[in-house]
């Protein structure tokens, strides 16, 4: 018990990043799965990131459709003409129009930027020190901030806030970009391009704050350990 105990303590980065591998890849194999044909293993991971993720499809991303994301008229073009987001986060796609990754673009940028961060963490953390709480607070401003905004908006009904048409935008840049970049969620507009920012922002932010600390805790760990090992070895010899 004591050798596991160590063993963890040296390598918990690679063990953290693993698991962080699987839980940023398996959203996309629920669209891999129904793809496939394998109903119910699709269905159950959709299920298993429901408690983490609104799932709103307008949100999504698609695979193995005509394009990667659908604005919330094409969904309800082949869904149900609702703005009810319960009814809409049922919606996992067909074969037409594809299939939905079981998370949001938000979470895809959040989540999936925490493991390069890692990575890259694993090569540099013996001279990186973390950042303050106040950087931290600071780099996870933006998406509460984005976040907010697009919860105070949804308030006045799913593709019908303030957020989704972004009129403030249109003012402050003279409506000098294409109409498509200030409405909606499509990949490419104003609301997409900040949940992926914000959301590496955050990864980045976790990772230069957090691990640094857990390093230290777990080099803690490891010298005791090393220390309680090689007493009882010298102990029985």
């Amino acid at each position: 018990m004591k050798r596991v105990v160590l063993g963890f303590a040296r390598h918990w980065l690679l063990f953290v990043n693993l698991l962080i591998a699987v839980w940023v890849v398996l959203p996309w194999l629920a669209p891999v799965a129904l793809n496939w044909g394998f109903t119910g293993a699709g269905k159950a991971i959709y299920l298993l990131y429901s408690f983490q993720c609104h799932q709103l499809p307008e949100r999504s991303f698609f695979l193995f459709g005509k394009q990667w994301m659908y604005s919330l008229t094409e969904i309800q073009s082949v869904w149900q003409n609702t703005n009810n987001p319960i009814i809409l986060r049922q919606f996992i796609g067909s074969s037409e129009v594809g299939w939905k990754v079981a998370w949001s673009d938000r979470m895809v940028s959040m989540y999936t930027s925490i493991l390069p961060a890692g990575l890259l963490y694993g090569l540099v953390r013996r001279r990186l020190k973390p950042i303050s709480f106040l950087m931290f607070a600071l780099l996870l401003a933006p998406m509460a901030i984005d976040g907010g905004t697009h919860m105070v908006s949804d308030l006045a009904g799913i593709g019908h806030g303030f957020r989704d048409v972004n009129i403030w935008l249109q003012f402050v840049t003279n409506n000098s970009l294409p109409m498509a970049f200030y409405q909606g969620d499509a990949l490419g507009s104003f609301n997409s391009w900040m949940r992926l920012i914000t959301g590496i922002l955050f990864g980045l932010g976790l990772v230069w704050f957090a691990f640094p600390y857990v390093n230290d805790s777990f080099a803690d760990i490891a010298s005791r350990s090393e220390k309680t090992l090689y007493k009882g070895l010298h102990h029985e010899q």
